[in-house]
């Protein structure tokens, strides 16, 4: 059985956020998913996706730091800055982390 649903998410901030409540409210499914993939698949290009763990908000905080010192928002070799400093950057980042992220559920693999 396939299932397919198109989720849309308010615009944020640079930075890493967690998305997983608002998966699991958009596919109140995987709920009764007993084995499966749930393949997400982010649709703009100056945004990204990855999985790490969630125990510590100082993960997502030091992923931010990294990323911010990897791609500066001020390198003065970006031309791309037509919707602001952070664009060109944003671009970077989905390049290296990717706009898709497969996931298995069922068998307590989904929070």
């Amino acid at each position: 059985m396939w299932f397919q649903q198109e989720i849309h998410f308010p615009e944020v901030a640079r930075g890493f956020h967690l998305i997983t409540d608002d998966i699991a409210r958009a596919l109140p499914c995987l709920n009764d998913c007993h084995i499966g993939m749930l393949h997400l698949q982010l649709m703009h290009t100056s945004a990204s996706l990855t999985l790490n763990e969630n125990t510590d908000p100082d993960v997502r905080h030091d992923l931010d730091a990294f990323l911010s010192r990897l791609v500066p928002e001020d390198l003065p070799y970006f031309r791309h800055t037509l919707e602001g400093p952070d664009d060109m950057p944003a671009h970077v980042a989905a390049s290296l982390l990717g706009t898709q992220l497969p996931w298995r559920c069922g068998m307590d693999a989904w929070p």
